[in-house]
């Protein structure tokens, strides 16, 4: 494991982060700091050829969020493929949740290298049984037939409140301190506002990006991206029926993960996040997301099934 790696696992609550931090209305720590740990924590240890460890930050809540094991997946997948070949779609499972207490093994599959694709399958093990799956698949670049949906006329992020703005006084009822590497804005209104007002049409839209400056690795930028892609994906059911994680008897986890990545982007620009969720039934909901870049191209396209459950 790197040392930087190391550092960002014993740093809990983000206590060790330079002093000058900047820090949200809320007193969550942002910023480039905090990008800097969450790069640290996708900087695997390689084990073996096909082994490698990571950790989660101390400061996680009672499991493992699904953004970091798939982005953690993914750059065990990306470094046992050659650098020109880049990662055009991956399918996962969450199988059981992840103890953020305990470093987490990845078994790489080197399933086929053709001549312009190439597929990798991983597992996510912790004591000895596996708690998520992913196929990933890569290509050398080519070019083709080329059209993408128009971005939604929506305002620039800059004209919206930070999310610890928006997020005010319900901070401590949410129980979230944790840093915050990844800057988002609600172009909708964020679903602890919508269920005041009752059911919504079942969408949600965020500018998103990474917190600071990142390196130009392009493998790093769709990891950040797959990270940031679970962070409200899950919104655009939750607004649909007013209820809201923490404040509503309404809890729920990831099942299943898609991600099919269109054109290169960087992580560190403004993205907009458009989502939306077709079906909710059976306990589990259905959301879609589309990320566009600000210059209103369409660059990934995420598809997600929800575990939810209305508690008596």
């Amino acid at each position: 494991m790197t040392e930087a790696a190391r550092a960002a696992a014993a740093d809990p609550g983000g206590l060790d982060l330079p002093g000058d931090v900047p820090r949200d209305a809320n007193g969550i720590a942002h910023g480039q700091p905090v990008l800097d740990r969450l790069v640290s924590l996708l900087d695997l240890e390689r084990v073996e050829e096909n082994i490698f460890r990571g950790v989660s930050p101390a400061e996680s809540p009672v499991r493992v969020f699904g953004g970091q094991v798939a982005g953690q997946a993914l750059v065990a997948a990306g470094r046992t493929v050659p650098a020109e070949r880049h990662v055009h779609s991956l399918h996962a499972y969450f199988i059981r949740p992840g103890d953020p207490s305990v470093p987490i093994v990845y078994e790489v599959d080197r399933t086929r290298d053709g001549r312009s694709f190439t597929t990798r399958r991983v597992v996510a093990v912790q004591r000895g049984k596996p708690i998520f799956s992913l196929s990933a698949s890569f290509q050398v670049r080519e070019d083709g037939l080329d059209h993408a949906e128009p971005m939604p006329d929506v305002p620039a992020p800059e004209e919206l409140p930070t999310w610890g703005e928006q997020v005010g006084d319900l901070m401590a009822r949410f129980g979230r301190t944790e840093p915050r590497p990844i800057d988002v804005r609600y172009v909708t209104d964020p679903p602890w506002v919508a269920r005041d007002k009752g059911k919504q049409e079942a969408r949600s839209q965020v500018w998103m990006r990474a917190d600071g400056a990142l390196p130009a690795d392009d493998l790093l930028h769709v990891c950040i991206a797959a990270f940031a892609s679970d962070m409200t994906l899950l919104d655009s059911i939750l607004v649909a029926h007013g209820v809201y994680w923490g404040l509503d008897n309404v809890n729920g986890a990831s099942l299943d993960h898609a991600m099919w990545f269109h054109r290169p982007f960087r992580a560190d620009e403004w993205l907009l996040y458009d989502c939306a969720s077709p079906s909710a039934s059976g306990g589990r909901g259905l959301a879609t997301g589309r990320f566009f870049s600000r210059d209103g191209q369409l660059v990934a396209t995420v598809v997600q099934e929800g575990l939810l459950r209305v508690l008596d």
